[in-house]
């Protein structure tokens, strides 16, 4: 963790977000696994006990091996949790994957919470947007809107790297656990998002991981004569170890139904997040 981080403002946002827990009796969070999601539920499940529900979406885009991970990590907080199965595969606003592809997941993990909230007498229902995330432009953010979703890590002024900090302190597993966005942003944008495909992705992304590898991504490209090509995106400082096991790789890739394989020579690079600009327009 960084040093220069102000421990005496940190404890002060941490006693805000406490505060906010406090104004609702029950609350409905919606949990990912991620570093933001958990944190806040360990709080959350801290403060109220049984009454923080947390609410995971069981969704093909989501690897079977981070539902499970997001699982356990609940189990270990003594965290109540509910896993729903989310359907928007079978939406066609969804699975066409349009620029906004992200609002349309967000909104039907918020429907099924809100249906839920209604049905549980919930009177606030919450997810892991922090004020870093209230900067950038994110299609999920909008469907947070439209449901009034609260969103108290923001309202703290919790920013990722003081989560990260407070997680750290409180031994959650995801304090230093890399950005895990789902398997279809590996998909390219007007790129139709099948089971299929996801399958094929997580399976890759799997044999990657089983062969050491941490931060990784494997991109799915069609190309005009119909093949499936997997572009293997590994982090820098691992790129040493993927030529000797480059041909071990495309042959299991192919196994699993790529017709080839391609190695991205400059390794992952964190994507650039859009920002909301304050300056107005002349």
């Amino acid at each position: 963790m960084a040093l220069s981080l102000n421990v005496a403002a940190i404890r002060q946002k941490q006693k805000k977000l406490q505060s906010v827990l406090r104004l609702y009796p029950r609350w409905l969070i919606a949990y990912s696994g991620g570093v933001d999601s958990t944190y806040l539920l360990a709080e959350a499940a801290s403060l109220l006990g049984r009454s923080a529900l947390g609410v995971i979406a069981d969704s093909p885009s989501l690897p079977r091996q981070a539902l499970s991970s997001a699982i356990q990590v609940a189990q270990s907080l003594g965290a109540q949790l509910r896993v729903i199965k989310t359907t928007e595969l079978e939406k066609p606003e969804y699975a066409t994957n349009p620029v906004n592809r992200c609002y349309f997941c967000k909104h039907e993990l918020f429907d099924r919470m809100q249906r839920l909230a209604l049905d549980e007498k919930f009177p606030v229902l919450a997810y892991g947007e922090n004020a870093d995330d209230a900067l950038e432009l994110r299609p999920g953010a909008q469907a947070a809107t439209e449901f009034k979703i609260k969103s108290p890590l923001r309202e703290a002024g919790l920013t990722k790297e003081e989560i990260r900090w407070l997680s750290q302190e409180r031994n959650l597993p995801t304090a230093d656990q890399p950005a895990q966005p789902c398997l279809s942003s590996r998909i390219p944008h007007g790129t139709p998002v099948t089971r299929q495909a996801l399958m094929m992705i997580e399976s890759a992304e799997d044999r990657l991981r089983a062969a050491g590898f941490h931060v990784f991504r494997v991109r799915y490209n069609t190309a005009e004569d119909g093949a499936i090509i997997a572009k293997l995106q590994v982090e820098p400082s691992e790129m040493a170890r993927l030529d000797p096991l480059a041909s071990q790789l495309e042959g299991d890739l192919r196994k699993i139904g790529f017709s080839r394989m391609t190695i991205d020579p400059i390794g992952y690079q964190a994507p650039r997040k859009a920002v909301i600009s304050n300056r107005l327009s002349i």
